[in-house]
């Protein structure tokens, strides 16, 4: 199956398509089947709940900006941003929400987690979600997926 043809059947984004197929080719694995990715498609209601997270930051005259962690279809961390709100400059959603997670679990690390945002994660985030073991990260109302997270310290 042509990746374009995938990724319209599975509505995951054309580069893990690619990448899954090179993956594939470079292990000498056949055809298509090889090629289907293992991620699960995103879900708008991780999307919405991200949303939500970002009104309550703007209901305390905070950045407008949400986010949460999933793992296996149940919410483990909730973000809204807290900059404004506690005077720290690196309380920004997604971290708030890896950290959220961290202490519900009582895990510093979070295999197969999935990170939704109201909008790209930046740097530091990124490299927050790469040190907690976030699988992928998906942002905005498409859902665009940022891939898995990576660490800036590589």
């Amino acid at each position: 199956m042509a990746t374009h043809a995938l990724h319209a059947k599975t509505g995951v984004s054309r580069r893990t398509v690619i990448a899954a197929a090179a993956a594939c080719a470079a292990q000498g694995e056949p055809g298509p089947a090889c090629a289907t990715p293992a991620e699960p498609t995103p879900e708008p209601k991780w999307y919405e709940a991200a949303l939500s997270m970002k009104r309550l930051a703007e209901s305390w005259g905070d950045q407008p900006y949400g986010a949460v962690l999933v793992l296996e279809g149940k919410l483990i961390g909730e973000g809204p941003s807290r900059v404004v709100k506690n005077r720290d400059t690196g309380a920004h959603a997604e971290r708030e929400a890896i950290r959220d997670a961290q202490s519900r679990s009582g895990k510093t690390v979070l295999p197969r987690a999935v990170l939704y945002s109201t909008s790209r994660p930046c740097p530091m985030c990124e490299d927050a979600a790469a040190q907690a073991g976030v699988a992928r990260m998906y942002f905005g109302p498409m859902l665009t997926d940022a891939g898995a997270p990576r660490s800036a310290q590589r």
